[in-house]
């Protein structure tokens, strides 16, 4: 498999993946209407996403940064970190983004922002310090790669959609638990239609679950894509493989981060998530190191 046709692969997944989240958002919304006999709620449901969309895409950046801690830096505060930066953006045709570095001794990265003319990378003190040069060429190609791919803007408007199913889901169960009802309960459709109510309970109850399940997968193929786009940045694969070895049998703890941000970094920054049984797997935000370093080294066969 070539650097191309494991873009074009994981760039069809995920939009396929968002499709089924609008299918989802839809669905739901729609099957609300239908038992409260009001249109009002889809209307409100697509109006509300929107909403939350727009605060999100203009101070998401300013959110993940306070969270991290992230102190900006200039030139002459580190003139190699920002001459790697400088270098990789114009190999890829980017502007310059503004970089901070985060207070942590762990090895981890982010990118964020809103498009490519407002994006930000931030790096860790430890990831300075812990890699070499060839190393971190590697892990700032990577996150560059989320802000030409604008896996920041995709991951932040999925964040925001798998909120807003999870509150309309919990309106509905606190509703339903309170005595909330239907508009008329003797507006029986007989069995069949008690059969149909009985799945769509069953779609508000697993909504959540399945929103989460979806946004956890296109995290997953955004890292494999980028990953092979860094790769192809730097024509250099190893590096960033290298870097992935270090950083995943790092053990320093993160002292600032959240499982709402943990998405956004390089790696998982919750480390004991990185291992377990199968099934425990399908939550982790990331896919499993080895995997990745595998396609990367299997990049240069």
């Amino acid at each position: 498999m070539t650097l191309y046709t494991q873009q074009t692969k994981n760039i069809r997944k995920t939009w396929l993946l968002m499709s089924l989240f609008l299918v989802l958002i839809i669905g739901l919304g729609w099957f609300l209407s239908q038992y409260y006999g009001s249109p009002n709620i889809l209307y409100f449901c697509i109006v509300f996403s929107l909403g939350m969309n727009f605060i999100s895409y203009w101070f998401s950046d300013k959110i993940v940064l306070g969270m991290a801690h992230a102190k900006p830096i200039e030139h002459d505060d580190n003139p190699e970190l920002y001459h790697i930066v400088e270098n990789l953006c114009i190999t890829a045709g980017l502007p310059v983004p503004k970089i901070y570095i985060l207070p942590e001794m762990a090895m981890n990265a982010f990118a964020t922002g809103r498009d490519k003319n407002h994006a930000v990378i931030a790096v860790t003190q430890g990831l300075l310090q812990k890699l070499n040069k060839t190393e971190l060429e590697g892990v700032i190609a990577h996150e560059l790669s989320h802000i030409g791919n604008r896996d920041i803007l995709l991951q932040t408007v999925v964040v925001v959609l798998v909120g807003l199913i999870a509150i309309v889901s919990d309106i509905f169960v606190r509703a339903r638990f309170w005595g909330g009802d239907r508009r008329n309960n003797n507006d029986s459709g007989g069995q069949i239609g008690a059969i149909i109510m009985l799945i769509g309970l069953i779609f508000i109850i697993l909504s959540p679950i399945i929103a989460k399940l979806i946004q956890l997968a296109i995290s997953r193929k955004r890292e494999f894509l980028a990953d092979a786009s860094g790769a192809l940045l730097t024509r250099y694969p190893d590096g960033l493989a290298s870097a992935l070895e270090k950083i995943s049998s790092d053990a320093t703890p993160m002292r600032f981060t959240s499982k709402a941000t943990s998405h956004l970094y390089i790696a998982n920054p919750f480390k004991k998530g990185q291992k377990g049984l199968s099934l425990a797997k399908l939550f982790n935000t990331h896919p499993p190191v080895e995997e990745r370093i595998k396609a990367l080294r299997g990049l240069e066969a």
